[in-house]
């Protein structure tokens, strides 16, 4: 599926009762009840409060400002823009920033809709004896933001653009806390967390991501649940014949197996899906050459074994290619694809997604001897995490793909059922492209 990656191959599919697979389930019910709780709270899952508290409105103030980064013309909503469903605004494969926008980021931006309230903390259950480790596939990890899982808190991911050299390119916390005390609302951030704040300045950043955290948990619009998808759920609108049958091919686990990852079911109390599982996954997403940093022959972007990730999650050479799998709710409007950007429409991904073992040199470049080189954004000794036994990604070169072309246009019809109302509005009163900007 578009952005998403596949589980590694099991080592074995032994019976549920094993002690490892019976710990995977109360782990995943685990999360799931947690996920649930929360759906309980508010429409389809959030609570809905009829106006920000005092450190979330400043946490919206603090979103769009600026002046908070090094060139003045960069802040959250500048990668992560609202009319985006707070996604990136063009079709670059990375964004760029820095003192004067020209250092590019280094992976594709996500969207922050609905995912910021549900994420589960970094997860990885592996088996602890030697039965087990005989016996028993270990899970698939779980859990953490970004793109490799390396913070457990949307107030720790939000340290991360505030001093990336490619992003706001803050020098250090007195550089940041210096501009927040001269900000327009310098105020209401002394109203809200004291007045002697700024005295602190490394206290004054952590309230500042804390604010932006209040800000993205209760403001509506980071989840709205205004698709037709939702309505349909509740009984307000019908899918056309076209759009039931994308979701049947959706959630086919002999075919597209798209829902396996992206779950889209409702849940036991109703409560409506986001279409991620949280897992991370290995796809072999093609090297893209629009990445400055790809012109080194020697770089790799290895997911959960780094470059970012350091701790011992890292140190896992079965990890390395692994991804975290995104929500695909208002993927229709995305114009940048997986965690490298590598495609830039919904249907280019979708076919990557059906033919990749099928027409592999459709998608992957001639390597030494004219063969085609699978998986060629990973080192040769990595590439065996990728996922080859998942349908549609057991498929041999000659065999049909999973789709057809009127196939990909019905999961198309449907995944378009999944764009917000706000999404739908803006693009039907937009006629002039989205193009990418470097």
């Amino acid at each position: 599926m578009m952005e998403k990656t596949l589980r590694k191959p099991a080592r074995s599919s032994h019976a549920s009762w094993q002690p490892m697979a019976i710990m995977r389930k109360f782990l995943m019910a685990g999360i799931l009840l947690a996920t649930g709780a929360l759906c309980m709270m508010g429409k389809a899952g959030v609570t809905v409060l009829a106006a920000l508290t005092p450190a979330a409105a400043l946490g919206k103030k603090i979103f769009s400002d600026r002046d908070l980064s090094a060139s003045g013309k960069m802040a959250c909503a500048t990668c992560h823009d609202p009319r985006y469903a707070y996604g990136p605004p063009n079709g670059s494969a990375v964004q760029y920033g820095g003192p004067d926008l020209k250092s590019p980021g280094y992976r594709a931006v996500p969207s922050l809709r609905y995912i910021l309230n549900y994420v589960p903390v970094w997860t990885h259950v592996l088996a602890t004896n030697p039965i087990e480790q005989l016996t028993e596939s270990d899970e698939a990890p779980a859990g953490g933001f970004t793109w490799d899982g390396r913070y457990n808190s949307p107030h720790a991911q939000a340290i991360l653009p505030f001093f990336s050299p490619a992003e706001m390119d803050n020098r250090n916390v007195n550089d940041l806390a210096r501009k927040l005390s001269q900000a327009t609302y310098a105020g209401d951030f002394r109203a809200v967390f004291g007045s002697d704040i700024f005295d602190h300045p490394a206290l004054a950043v952590e309230k500042a991501t804390l604010a932006l955290e209040q800000f993205e948990f209760q403001d509506e619009s980071f989840h709205p649940y205004t698709s037709k998808f939702d309505k349909w759920l509740d009984g307000k609108a019908a899918l056309t014949p076209q759009e039931l049958h994308g979701k049947q091919l959706f959630d086919d686990p002999n075919g597209g197996n798209c829902a396996s990852c992206h779950v889209d079911e409702a849940g036991a109390n109703g409560a409506h899906p986001i279409f991620t599982d949280f897992q991370f996954e290995a796809l072999g997403v093609p090297r893209n050459n629009e990445i400055p940093w790809n012109a080194n022959p020697h770089y790799y972007d290895l997911g959960l074994c780094g470059p970012f990730r350091t701790d011992a999650a890292s140190k896992d050479l079965s990890n390395c290619g692994l991804f975290r799998t995104p929500t695909l709710r208002n993927t229709a409007i995305r114009q940048v694809f997986f965690h490298n950007g590598r495609f830039h429409s919904l249907r280019e991904a979708l076919r990557f997604y059906v033919e990749r073992d099928t027409n592999p040199e459709k998608w992957y470049p001639a390597g030494p001897g004219g063969k085609t080189e699978k998986f060629n954004d990973l080192p040769p000794q990595y590439r065996r995490n990728v996922d080859t036994t998942d349908a549609p990604l057991d498929r041999s070169p000659g065999q049909a793909p999973a789709w057809t072309e009127q196939n990909i246009d019905d999961v198309i019809a449907f995944l378009k059922t999944l764009d917000d109302q706000d999404v739908v509005d803006k693009e039907s009163s937009s006629s002039s492209p989205i193009v990418a900007q470097h």
